[in-house]
């Protein structure tokens, strides 16, 4: 499946992953400030998710209660590959190597990716 999400969408299913079951009030509430996004422009965004099939809806009385139908994992790894596709021609070193560089790494992360190389290395 191909999850075309624009950047707008990216946010309201960030909101629907982290916080479902949730109803629509609440997704227009978590978005309204930090967007300034109105609350009729946030649902015409979780009716569009709907019709796309990424989201899924069930009423409880006179609301809407949303839930994700994808994945975030699944949709992360496919966004990643099309930006990978897109800017480094599906290369995935310079890709990550571009965002090493450029990034700020807490120490966290930083032992994280220490751990996954010596995964890689160890699998090969």
């Amino acid at each position: 499946m191909t999850y075309d999400i624009s950047d707008a969408e990216w946010q309201i299913m960030h909101v629907v992953w982290d916080g479902q079951p949730i109803a629509a009030q609440d997704v227009v509430a978590a978005l309204v400030g930090p967007t300034g996004w109105s609350p009729p422009t946030i649902k015409t965004m979780l009716h569009r998710l709907v019709k796309k099939r990424m989201l899924a809806f069930e009423t409880e009385g006179n609301r809407y209660i949303y839930r994700a139908r994808v994945r975030r994992e699944d949709c992360v790894r496919q966004a990643s590959q099309s930006f990978a596709e897109r800017v480094f021609g599906g290369e995935a070193a310079p890709m990550l190597l571009h965002l090493v560089r450029h990034a700020r790494l807490s120490p966290r992360d930083i032992t994280e990716l220490k751990r996954l190389l010596k995964e890689q290395e160890a699998n090969q």
